[in-house]
């Protein structure tokens, strides 16, 4: 498989990996006949240089430039939002979108590492509605880190982003919340008592993003209900699940390791966010 280069796509869709720019490009020639196709109308909503209406300067350096005021609620940590994205560098290349995978939005958990700091910091700034362009100095984007090829260490980063609406959980289970955004629902095998699941996941909390990665290592899990040793609220929030499904999962302290925390990969009272595909699920 391609070595991906778009940090989104590393979230949501490791086992999709794409080319960058190059991918985006033949999206837009394989639909070339489809004006109406709803994902380039609103990839071309993004391209195009607008007025700006509102500007405001962080102390840390981030520039968030409004060129739409949104009338909905504020962003807040804790919640998902549906995001319609795309991040260049300042020549303008992109290396990021979710464009790119030819979804009209990402779902994006705010507040727990899903993608740069300074992706959280500039998010809990905008509100439901609001379409701005944000310039991320390095050291809050991807700092020393490179792809060679797509961006180079050190890069300011431009995210142009749309906050198109707040996706509310699916479900919720003893203050646990559980976002489904994907499912085959010609999957119909639960996971429950009597079956096994197996999926990948990757886990960050507030003061440390992406601690565990199965797919690094290619061992997802495997849980029954009736084993131990595993975050109890995790455990509740998989109950019912399906093959394909993905989800995001937001897991209270008091459900995962309380105020003990965990050595120095869990700060007490923290809460964990899991972002998890499900391999399969199996009758034992």
């Amino acid at each position: 498989m391609r070595k991906s280069a778009i940090a989104i796509v590393l979230l949501f869709f490791v086992s999709c990996e794409t080319q960058g720019v190059e991918k985006e490009k033949n999206n837009v020639l394989e639909n070339e006949n489809t004006t109406k196709n709803t994902t380039l109308v609103e990839e071309n909503v993004l391209d195009q240089k607008q007025k700006v209406v509102d500007e405001k300067t962080l102390d840390n350096g981030i520039v968030i430039q409004w060129i739409e005021h949104g009338d909905g609620e504020g962003v807040v940590d804790g919640e998902v939002y549906k995001l319609d994205y795309k991040v260049y560098l300042e020549d303008q290349q992109v290396i990021d979108g979710n464009h790119l995978l030819n979804k009209p939005y990402i779902p994006f958990l705010v507040g727990m590492n899903m993608q740069t700091k300074g992706w959280d910091i500039a998010l809990n700034e905008l509100k439901v509605g609001d379409f701005a362009e944000i310039f991320i100095p390095s050291e809050l984007a991807r700092g020393e880190k490179e792809v060679k090829g797509l961006f180079p260490a050190n890069s300011n980063n431009i995210l142009r982003v749309r906050i198109l609406d707040k996706m509310e959980p699916t479900r919720v289970v003893d203050g646990n919340k559980v976002w489904v955004f994907e499912e085959n629902p010609n999957n119909t095998v639960l996971f429950d008592e009597n079956t096994k699941i197996t999926f990948h996941a990757m886990v960050s909390t507030k003061s440390n993003p992406l601690y565990i990665n199965t797919y690094r290592e290619n061992k997802p899990f495997e849980l029954k209900l009736e084993d131990h040793g595993l975050v109890p609220g995790l455990k509740k929030s998989l109950i019912n699940a399906k093959k394909s499904d993905r989800m995001l999962v937001l897991v209270k302290s008091k459900d995962a390791y309380g105020a003990k925390g965990l050595i120095d990969l869990v700060q007490p009272n923290e809460d964990i966010f899991y972002n998890i595909l499900v391999m399969d699920v199996v009758p034992f």
